[in-house]
């Protein structure tokens, strides 16, 4: 298994990183807010015979520039997306949100519906701009306060195990951590402001195409519940557990995801 090169486009003045492989249908992946391109890595090599897998660094991430201003709307990271399609002159594709990455992808799969082909979500997040402010601003206090006062290594560490199932071998908590420790602060900050302030749910009941909304079992991160009540809230979506696995259960169990993936867009076609 081999991680392809960043390759860099521009869009609407902005630099975007991804990392792209295989021929195909074109289906493009959306990290979360503690990750990167790198984390596709499973998904890049096992997908690569089917489809042309494309992973990105969310703008602030990688070799991605920054988003404009302190705290951007998820509507701007769903724009983003768009500008890294035109920049690969692509029409329409196939999109997979995880996690944060689920709240961007809901955002353009309900502001730029004529550029999708379907929508999987795992594992996504919901945002916290229904919670009570008290929670609200206490949890994006205390992660922009983690990340700037510890640093990206010292989240990682702390971090690394809560978005992976107890029973998760070391090898695989290695993986997790070489990336979320890469993580740029700005990037970061910025995409835990938009998370602390988007409400996925209207944004879903926007969504036209076919969708795959699914979550790992052992998801401590974003339970079950949440994901049952997304898939509900998009019409028309199919809802999938993946047995056994954490939050990141791309990263823990790529076989299972891969081939769960994998069905759900042969039965589209």
């Amino acid at each position: 298994m081999s991680l392809p090169p960043l390759e860099t486009v521009r869009a609407n003045g902005r630099a975007i990183a991804c990392r792209a492989a295989g021929e195909g249908p074109p289906l493009v992946l959306l990290h979360g807010i503690g990750s990167g391109s790198a984390s596709w890595e499973a998904q890049l090599d096992g997908l690569a015979g089917r489809y042309r897998a494309i992973a990105w660094d969310a703008p602030g991430y990688g070799g991605s520039d920054p988003l404009p201003g302190d705290s951007p709307l998820c509507s701007a990271y769903g724009d983003a997306v768009a500008d890294l399609l035109d920049g690969l002159g692509l029409a329409r594709v196939h999109l997979l949100g995880h996690s944060l990455g689920g709240l961007i992808a809901a955002s353009f799969a309900a502001r730029h519906p004529g550029r999708l082909v379907s929508l999987t979500l795992s594992d996504a997040a919901a945002g916290y701009l229904k919670s009570s402010e008290e929670l609200r601003v206490g949890r994006l206090e205390a992660r922009i306060g983690a990340m700037t006062t510890l640093g990206p290594a010292e989240v990682a560490r702390r971090r690394a195990r809560e978005v992976l199932s107890p029973g998760a071998p070391d090898e695989i908590y290695e993986k997790v951590f070489a990336v979320q420790s890469r993580v740029r602060p700005d990037g970061y900050v910025q995409a835990a402001r938009m998370l602390h302030g988007s409400d996925i749910f209207p944004d879903a009941a926007a969504i036209r195409a076919p969708a795959l909304v699914m979550y790992g079992s052992e998801d401590r991160v974003t339970p079950e519940a949440i994901g049952r009540d997304i898939a509900a809230a998009i019409p028309g979506a199919r809802y999938l557990t993946l047995p056994g696995l954490g939050h990141a259960s791309y990263v823990e169990g790529p076989d299972a995801f891969n081939a769960a993936l994998t069905g759900f867009l042969d039965g589209l076609a």
